[in-house]
């Protein structure tokens, strides 16, 4: 019998969003809204989306205890994933997230949003390479993400890029 063998890694929530994610996706962002990147992380995600255009709000605050902007958009803390998207569903605006595709089939994500046909999903065109300390990882992300998308009025519940 052949055995398994698991990947073991560090858990680390260091991976910035390089500006291509956002590129991809910049026809989907509302216009004419303040765009909330409410996770800070290096500080260059908030630059990315200004430089497309957007009016955002990036400051290093806690996402857990404010409430700014009309949308929002990040690539928040894949280990607390569970309390991002319960306090996204509180807060009852829209939004984008990048998060990894397995996420869809978890217990939580389902009790959150089974009855809510306002949740959407995006599918990117290839995967997602993060950058860790400036450098992409090219090659080495080794995990699939999709855009979860919140009221953002798509016209399919699910999007291929």
């Amino acid at each position: 019998m052949a055995s398994f063998h698991t990947k073991t890694f560090t858990k680390n929530d260091e991976y910035m969003t390089p500006a291509s994610a956002w590129q991809a996706i910049q026809h989907i962002i509302p216009e004419n809204k303040t765009v909330w990147e409410c996770f800070y992380g290096d500080g260059t995600s908030g630059a990315n989306l200004r430089a497309l255009g957007f009016d955002v709000i990036h400051e290093d605050i806690d996402f857990f205890k404010n409430d700014v902007g009309d949308v929002l958009v990040s690539n928040p803390p894949f280990t607390k994933k569970k309390e991002v998207f319960t306090r996204l569903k509180e807060l009852g605006k829209p939004f984008i997230m990048i998060c990894p595709t397995a996420m869809l089939m978890t217990k939580y994500i389902r009790q959150l949003f089974q009855n809510d046909s306002a949740l959407q999903i995006v599918i990117p065109a290839k995967r997602i390479q993060f950058l860790k300390g400036g450098q992409q990882c090219e090659g080495r992300c080794n995990f699939d993400c999709y855009y979860y998308c919140y009221k953002i009025n798509l016209e399919e519940s699910i999007t291929w890029l």
